[in-house]
Formats: structure tokens, sequence, C-alpha cells
């Protein structure tokens, strides 16, 4: 009698595994064109200001249905939420944490402000929970804030970034949602390396005798290492290749 092979319990139907999640052809190529006309865009526009125009166009229309145009009316006290609302869609009129350092290089920053700004609020607007799309839109933004972005590579939904420029992936990394990348310094995100939910990657610290003195240094986290969900990265370090911290956990592995 010839044996039959018996899956154990809980292993995934090869065939379920094998399905990508897909949104319905018509929204899928509505969902590419948008994409790919903010690619050209970014592309050919690197501009402070005119990025900040095309931010806040589409962020009108995210958040409000209509396009950017016409007098705010700011005589009317009940339409003063309103206002506040309006105005806080355009990067110009906002403020993010990263501007308070003294060590920001402010000519790129300039230029990384308005996609920092659509990252922040395409995530917290209505359709920010849309997997497929979020994935698309946080690499092609990437591609334009990074200073390298590799290909293939899954950023979830809520990942903090502090500038965006002191930022290196590599192909296949996974970044896992509500993780920080605080890049105040370089940070490197080696090969296929996995960063798990809310877990914190630093490229600064403070002197232990001063704390009001800030050091700075680069952290790498090598090929294939996963770091698990709510672990701390510290600054400086260098996680080997295929190295796994398990969650909740801390890593200060230096070179």
């Amino acid at each position: 009698m010839s044996e039959t092979a018996v899956a154990p319990p809980g292993t995934p139907n090869p065939a379920h595994a094998a399905r990508i999640p897909q949104p319905q052809p018509e929204a899928e190529e509505v969902y590419r064109r948008w994409i790919g006309f903010l690619d050209e865009e970014f592309t050919k526009h690197q501009a402070a200001e005119r990025r900040a125009e095309i931010v806040r166009d589409q962020l009108f229309q995210l958040y409000l249905g209509r396009p950017h145009g016409g007098k705010l009316n700011f005589t009317l006290t009940s339409e003063l939420p309103l206002n506040v609302l309006q105005l806080s869609l355009d990067p110009g009129n906002i403020t993010l944490e990263a501007e308070h350092y003294p060590d920001v290089d402010q000519e790129r920053f300039a230029r990384s402000k308005p996609l920092l700004w659509f990252w922040i609020m395409f995530d917290r607007s209505p359709i920010g929970l849309n997997h497929w799309l979020g994935i698309r839109f946080r690499c092609m933004l990437g591609r334009h804030l990074f200073a390298k972005m590799g290909k293939k590579v899954r950023i979830d939904h809520g990942v903090e970034l502090t500038l965006g420029y002191n930022l290196s992936i590599e192909d296949g990394v996974i970044v896992r949602q509500r993780a920080l990348l605080d890049d105040r310094a370089e940070i490197r995100l080696g090969q296929g390396c996995v960063i798990g939910n809310y877990a914190r990657i630093y490229s600064h610290t403070h002197d232990k005798n001063d704390y009001d003195k800030v050091i700075f240094a680069a952290t790498t986290i090598g090929a294939r290492a996963r770091v698990g969900a709510h672990t701390t990265v510290l600054a400086g370090t260098n996680l080997p290749e295929g190295q796994i911290v398990g969650p909740q956990g801390t890593a200060d592995e230096q070179r």
C-alpha cells in the first residue's frame, strides 16, 4: 500500500499561500496611474516650493474631495476648524519635529519635508489602510526621499521617519507597521532584513556625562537579519547578517 503524505495541522494550503490579494482591475489601473503620475511629478520637480504645491493639491482631494482653490473665509468663527484643516494640508504651513534639530541639513530637508508630510498624511487619510496601494505608494515616495531605495521593498502602515535622506534600504526589505526609523544619522537596512512592528531603530544617542550633547553613529541592520516587534536598536549598532533579535529586546552590537 502506498503512503499518503498528510500535512500537519495548521499548515497553509499551498494554493492559498500563493495567492496575493489584489484590488479589482479597474481600481488597480487607477491606483497605478496615480502612483505613476506622482512619481513623474516628483522626478521633474525638485524644488521645495513646487513639491509643497503638489502635495497640497493631492491632500486637498484625498481629505476634502475637491481641488485646491478659492479664498478661505476667516470671518466666520464657525469655519475656523475647516480653515485650520485646509491650511494644514499645505506642507508650508506645518512644522515637523525634525525642524527643531540644529543638525538638520536645511537645504536637503526643505526638499524632503513635503514628501515626509505626504507620507504622514497618506497614512492618516481614509485610504491609508489600503494595504496594496499603501505599499506601492510608500515605495514610490521612498525613491524620492531616501538615499537608496531597493526593489521589492514592503513598508507597512504608520512607519515613522525623521529626515528620510539618511536612510538606505536594500532589495527585499520588510518594515512592519509602526516601526520608527530615526535617521538623524545614517541607517542602512540590508537586503532581505525584517524590521518588526513598533521596533525602534536609532542613529543618535546622548553623551553619558552630558545629556545635552548628541552623538551620531551610523546604524546597520545586516542582510536577512530580523529585528523583533517592540525591539530597540541603539545608535552605532552593526547587526550581523542573519542575526535575530527577539521581541522586546535591545540590540547594541558594535563594530
